[in-house]
């Protein structure tokens, strides 16, 4: 059990599915979350209500984090509460599938602006307020399809790839201030973001899976946990792939 107490932790997409999962984790290890969320409102309030008896440890609030405005706004608001922030996961994300011929760029557009964008208007805010204490740990949750591929997610794959770009240079510039950048990809979990794909494409997938099974949200809490912890001071630029030998 990763001991957290005392340190802020901000994740986006924290209210469903993986985010779910994660702020879950750190607010068993005694942390203090602040989740990001779209504008699924219903969803944040149950899981609000859910959380109840953290005693207000849990905080969540409505931001786009394509949107560096709200973004902005959002730190700020966090600097003036809690001066600075210790640990920043970057989970929002969204999928618009499409054969590349067919993909308009609406599709296209709104994928890179969640998932990438998003993760850049987020780290960099983070970073401000993580080089005031010297310390951080940021992790971004990617994708295998960042390195595999799968037909119908062009828009999908190339956000993914761009994070990993992104924690592998961005790790270079901060490493001489405590401050680590990851990456988490999880293979085939069972969320809600797997819900819309037919019966057939699923058992597919679950066959392309050594382990014959998709994974669970908190299996991929725990990996988050290691490398948000201070054993996992020495790995930064890495991924840690969670996808049963996918």
């Amino acid at each position: 059990m990763h001991d957290f107490t005392g340190q802020k932790v901000v994740i986006s997409g924290a209210s469903r599915g993986i985010g779910k999962a994660i702020s879950l984790a750190f607010l068993e290890c005694g942390a203090t979350v602040i989740g990001l969320y779209a504008g699924n409102t219903e969803a944040a309030d149950a899981f609000h209500k859910e959380c109840l008896h953290f005693n207000d440890k849990l905080q969540l609030h409505k931001c786009d984090v394509s949107d560096n405005i709200q973004v902005e706004k959002f730190f700020k608001n966090i600097e003036e509460q809690y001066d600075t922030i210790d640990v920043l996961v970057n989970n929002a994300g969204v999928r618009r599938d499409k054969l590349l011929a067919l993909m308009d760029q609406t599709s296209w557009q709104q994928v890179i602006n969640i998932n990438l964008t998003g993760t850049f208007n987020m780290c960099r805010n983070a970073v401000m307020l993580m080089l005031k204490q010297k310390y951080g740990r940021i992790i971004n949750i990617t994708s295998p399809v960042a390195t595999l591929g799968f037909a119908g997610q062009t828009n999908y794959g190339a956000s993914k790839a761009g994070q990993i770009g992104l924690s592998r240079s961005l790790c270079k510039e901060v490493a001489r201030k405590k401050i680590t950048v990851n990456c988490v990809s999880p293979g085939f979990i069972d969320t809600e973001l797997i819900e819309d794909l037919s019966p057939e494409l699923l058992k597919e997938y679950k066959r392309k899976v050594p382990m014959r099974r998709f994974g669970k949200p908190a299996e991929i809490a725990d990996a988050v946990l290691f490398l948000a912890s201070r054993n996992a001071a020495y790995i930064s630029g890495t991924v840690l792939d969670v996808n049963g030998g996918l």
